[in-house]
């Protein structure tokens, strides 16, 4: 771990606490864009910079980007306020839709507008799912996709920041690494509890529930190209407030089905060593504490990838290599090679080319429509960022063999 990544983690620290930093007397100059820029790529900036404001070395960072801070908190307040308007509109419409991470995790933090969030998701009852979509579309929200058969539908606000993701399950049926991960929320529906936030009751997940999706959510993410300290955080902060309600059976239970309670067990550790997890308040079970794993590999990982693995193109792109080992699939049908990734099945492009649904022959057209848009994206022709993103996509396969999601014999 170098000196930038232990800082900006020990910042972050104080960050999600509400809390001044002290100390960090020996970061340079550039030791300071580095870490700003660190935050930045983690959505975290807000956090970051609210916990360095009284360290002398902070504040020509501070100056430069204190424009674009105010404008994140003025449109966050504004996006949190204009959702629970909108919540209460599906409410008083008879709809009933359970509230999933964003506004949620928000809560969590002492400053709850400093986590910002891109977006709100909505997990709505298949019945209501088209009622759901005519009360956004009377609040002023625009369908900003052309898939109407989508797992989620996402809507944004004419004339205002307000972006909402309306989900009909919470995860891609379609994809075979984890579209059977849906299952395992049977029920969520009738175990659903309400919490107010600013005064507005919502529905959400119940709590055993939620720090499973939270938990699988950022394993999904795990298997495409990353995700980052932020969803750490949430999920930390999420263990600490609820610990005296969550059935850590049924969690286990849970991760054990997707392959899962290593790499849980990892973020957990991570939580403990480096932020705020507390395992007395969350009541964390003795049986986790006795998982060996060493957490510096995945915490590497996650630091370098940005929010959700984000922060390179050739890394993005090596999510088919990633996600075609997960599946379970074995020698050369994985793709886990140069072919592999620039030329992947039809299922794996219908969400970017949605034609391919009606018209999966077109396939070749969308090859070719995905290379030019990645030589574009990379400014070299695609070559060198191809083999590139193969050689990142290996080693994260490596990865999901050492925190137990794929089997030790999966040849990927």
């Amino acid at each position: 771990m170098n000196k930038i990544s232990l800082s900006f983690l020990s910042i972050l620290k104080y960050g999600i606490q509400g809390l001044p930093a002290e100390g960090f007397e020996d970061l340079t100059a550039g030791d300071w864009n580095s870490l700003f820029e660190l935050a930045m790529s983690h959505k975290v900036l807000p956090l970051f910079a609210d916990a360095v404001y009284p360290l002398p070395g902070s504040q020509e960072k501070l100056r430069q980007t204190r424009p674009f801070l105010r404008q994140q908190l003025l449109v966050q307040t504004l996006k949190t306020a204009e959702f629970l308007r909108l919540y209460q509109a599906l409410e008083e419409a008879g709809i009933r839709p359970l509230v999933v991470k964003g506004i949620v995790c928000r809560s969590l933090y002492p400053k709850p507008d400093l986590r910002v969030s891109s977006d709100e998701d909505l997990l709505v009852p298949p019945e209501q799912f088209d009622a759901a979509r005519r009360v956004l579309e009377d609040f002023g929200m625009e369908w900003v996709s052309t898939d109407s058969d989508a797992n989620e539908l996402p809507y944004r606000q004419k004339g205002g920041s307000l972006y909402i993701e309306l989900h009909r399950c919470l995860f891609p049926q379609r994809e075979e690494a984890y579209g059977d991960w849906n299952q395992l929320f049977t029920g969520a529906f009738d175990r659903a509890v309400a919490e107010n936030i600013q005064g507005v009751s919502i529905r959400t997940l119940d709590p055993t529930d939620h720090l499973f999706f939270l938990i699988s959510h950022a394993m999904k993410h795990f298997l495409h190209s990353g995700f980052g300290i932020r969803q750490v955080c949430d999920l930390i902060l999420f263990a600490n407030a609820y610990g005296e309600q969550l059935d850590w059976d049924r969690v286990t239970a849970l991760c054990e089905q997707i392959h899962g309670l290593k790499f849980a067990a990892a973020l957990f550790r991570i939580g403990g060593k480096y932020l705020t997890f507390d395992p007395d308040r969350a009541r964390y079970p003795e049986s986790w504490r006795a998982i060996g794993v060493d957490v510096e590999p995945l915490l590497e990982d996650l630091l370098s990838g940005g929010v959700y693995g984000t922060a390179d193109l050739s890394r993005q792109h090596s999510s088919n290599i990633t996600l075609e080992a997960a599946s379970g699939k074995t020698g050369k049908e994985k793709g886990v090679s140069l072919r592999g990734s620039l030329f992947p099945p039809a299922k794996k492009l219908e969400n970017a080319y949605p034609y391919l649904k009606k018209h999966p022959w077109l396939l070749p057209a969308a090859w070719g429509q995905r290379m030019v848009k990645y030589a574009l994206e990379t400014g070299s022709g695609g070559g060198s960022s191809a083999l590139d993103a193969v050689k990142i996509g290996r080693r994260r396969v490596e990865l999901l063999r050492q925190y137990g999601i794929i089997d030790a014999d999966n040849d990927g």
